[in-house]
């Protein structure tokens, strides 16, 4: 079993360039507003999505964080609670 991680989106601050969703069109992609979506993600009270990944899906996730301009994609290590981006 390998680890999980949580994808975090900070929806509110999202200026809908669309990186995140052209490098990981399995997980992410554009909303009607403008602004992009974790497929599946949950939303929180506060406007932000979050969802559980695997390992597997590390790699495809990072590079959505890494490519969002206003970093607003976040990894957190889900048992150690440890953020990665």
């Amino acid at each position: 079993m390998g680890k999980k991680y949580i994808l975090q989106h900070d929806r509110p601050n999202c200026i809908g360039c669309g990186a995140c969703a052209v490098v990981a069109n399995k997980f992410w992609q554009m909303a009607d507003d403008g602004k992009s979506d974790i497929i599946g993600g949950s939303p929180k009270p506060n406007g932000w999505q979050e969802m559980e990944i695997d390992e597997k899906d590390y790699e495809a996730n990072h590079e959505a964080a890494t490519s969002c301009p206003v970093e607003v994609i976040h990894l957190v290590e889900k048992d150690t609670k440890k953020k990665i981006i």
